[in-house]
């Protein structure tokens, strides 16, 4: 029997496509607030980012367990079983579906800075505990953000988050990381092909996901 409750890292993104950026990232955090593993949530369509340079979701899972390798990292498309399409839903069902879990959303510095333009944002920070990451040139914007200020309140530290049990939502912890500046955005425009490659001849190929072992094809993204 555990003594407490599995602590799982909930990181959302588009992942397009994932990079060494987002392991470092998820390892330092996992190892700041003591969890257990990480969920990498990749989103079948991200509302706040263009479909035009989005990549076919079955390519972008792929490169999500490609980095995933060898860590307490699950990659998922547990989104489009779920059928939710914004963040407040999808918490709100993982919550539901795994209750014996304790998540915590994982977040950069530059989506804290918008936090307060997300669908229920309010709602997100009382379901369960946020954990911010710095990101180069996004401290200030999100320090002075709308969200920041209603969060403030609620700051905890990570050595008292990784007691397990003394905190509850809302609970908002600050990661100072050092700064890595690699970026999908960067990827794409050096390898314009990348998909492409990853998916290989058998790109209609099924992608079979770890939580829920539905298959998923990278016509169904289109």
């Amino acid at each position: 029997m555990r003594a407490h409750p599995q602590i799982t890292g909930l990181l959302g993104g588009s992942f397009n496509p994932a990079h060494g950026g987002h392991r470092r990232i998820t390892l330092f955090a996992a190892a700041a607030l003591g969890l257990d593993e990480t969920w990498w949530l990749v989103s079948p369509g991200n509302p706040l980012k263009p479909k035009a340079d989005m990549a076919p979701l079955a390519a972008r899972l792929r490169s999500a367990r490609a980095k995933a390798r060898r860590a307490a990292i699950i990659p998922t498309a547990i989104e489009q079983q779920l059928g939710t399409r914004y963040t407040v839903d999808t918490l709100a069902a993982l919550v539901r579906r795994y209750p014996a879990r304790r998540f915590v959303w994982l977040m950069g510095a530059d989506n804290l800075a918008d936090f307060h333009r997300w669908k229920d944002w309010r709602r997100i920070a009382r379901t369960m505990p946020i954990a911010v990451i710095a990101r180069p040139g996004y401290d200030a914007k999100a320090m002075t953000s709308p969200a920041m200020a209603w969060l403030r309140r609620s700051l905890v530290s990570a050595a008292s988050f990784r007691k397990r049990g003394q905190w509850s939502a809302p609970a908002l912890v600050l990661l100072r990381f050092d700064p890595d500046h690699r970026s999908a955005t960067a990827i794409r425009r050096a390898h314009a092909g990348w998909a492409e490659a990853l998916l290989g001849p058998d790109g209609a190929a099924p992608v079979r996901d770890r939580l829920t072992f539905r298959k998923v094809r990278p016509e169904e993204d289109a």
